[in-house]
């Protein structure tokens, strides 16, 4: 399991060069079908638009990468698309790109340079979370324990996600899959053993706000 930026949530931005307007909107997407279809809803919306380029990266190893000029000159709008989301390193996104043209032909530099700028602009209103491999790791305490352990997960910056006191505490953390040998060891050490500790299998988390997201 390896980190890697996923969108999360989807943006627009646009980009006006010798009067054609470029329209671009990312879209989260998990599958080809969902890309398809975010590509035919935004040529719904934009019914009276000349072109509607795209491209989309899926899988975490950019398994599937696909683009399309839509009428405009090979290798003018979708290619340059493509490789800004592959530049950005920004996985299971699609992007459009529409484009009313405004009477002035831009010439292929013009076209590879409005296209891939207006997708970059699409990209910095959007919303990228990493997802990181992780290890959910719960941990049964004593009161006497928790300010030791509350301070390793601190300086680990390590965030906890639960926290139950009844006659015992049970703190719930998400710990990096890299670091989680040198915690278990630094709680079990910090509590002379006392601590029960309990780890998921693997699993992929990201951060939202300040706050933990399981995927």
């Amino acid at each position: 399991m390896e980190r890697y930026k996923i969108l999360w949530e989807g943006g627009t931005g646009e980009l006006v060069e010798k009067k054609s307007r470029f329209i671009a909107q990312t879209c989260p997407v998990e599958s080809e079908e969902e890309a398809v279809e975010f590509i035919e809803k935004i040529r719904k919306q934009y019914w009276d638009a000349r072109h509607h380029c795209w491209a989309y990266v899926i899988g975490e190893r950019n398994q599937s990468q696909r683009c399309g000029d839509d009428g405009e000159p090979s290798q003018t709008a979708g290619r340059p698309m493509l490789d800004v989301l592959l530049g950005a390193q920004v996985h299971n996104i699609c992007v459009v790109v529409t484009r009313y043209f405004g009477g002035t032909l831009l010439g292929t530099g013009g076209l590879v340079r409005a296209y891939s700028g207006a997708a970059q602009e699409g990209l910095k209103n959007s919303r990228i979370v990493e997802k990181c491999p992780g290890i959910q790791l719960t941990i049964t305490t004593d009161y006497t324990g928790v300010g030791k352990i509350q301070y390793i997960l601190g300086q680990a910056q390590i965030p906890i996600t639960d926290s139950q006191y009844t006659d015992k505490v049970v703190i719930t953390a998400m710990c990096p899959a890299g670091q989680i040998r040198q915690v278990t060891s630094q709680l079990t050490e910090a509590t002379s053993g006392k601590a029960v500790l309990e780890e998921t299998p693997p699993l992929y988390y990201g951060i939202v706000d300040g706050e933990v997201i399981l995927f």
